[in-house]
């Protein structure tokens, strides 16, 4: 039922030019950065997720959130949100699959199976 309610979220950011998948009550938001000013698209996407939960008066847990480059760094720009600095991260978790700025599987936990 919350991603009806969230959908128009989703549909919102991809008319400005940002992918958002949805998972519960979670969004990931991402951008292909093939020149410095592209960051900008970034910046009015966590923008749009501000004033957006602002207005539907959903809190946002700015604690949760941070930024993953992968590959090479284009862009320099603090990204905010709400007023708070995100911070960069070079390893994110995201249901039982690690992720990190290099795409290597070294942080990977396999399970072994018997």
């Amino acid at each position: 039922m919350f991603l009806i309610y969230i959908d128009d979220l989703a549909k919102l950011l991809e008319r400005h030019g940002v992918t958002a998948k949805l998972f519960a009550d979670d969004i990931k938001v991402y951008i292909e950065i093939d020149e410095p000013s592209d960051g900008v698209y970034l910046q009015k996407a966590l923008d749009i997720i501000a004033s957006w939960a602002d207005e539907w008066q959903l809190p946002v847990s700015v604690s949760k959130y941070s930024i993953l480059t992968v590959g090479r760094v284009y862009d320099r720009i603090r990204y905010h949100l709400n007023g708070t600095e995100l911070p960069q991260s070079n390893i994110c978790r995201d249901l039982w699959v690690t992720i990190t700025s290099d795409l290597s599987p070294s942080q990977h936990n396999f399970l072994s199976v018997k």
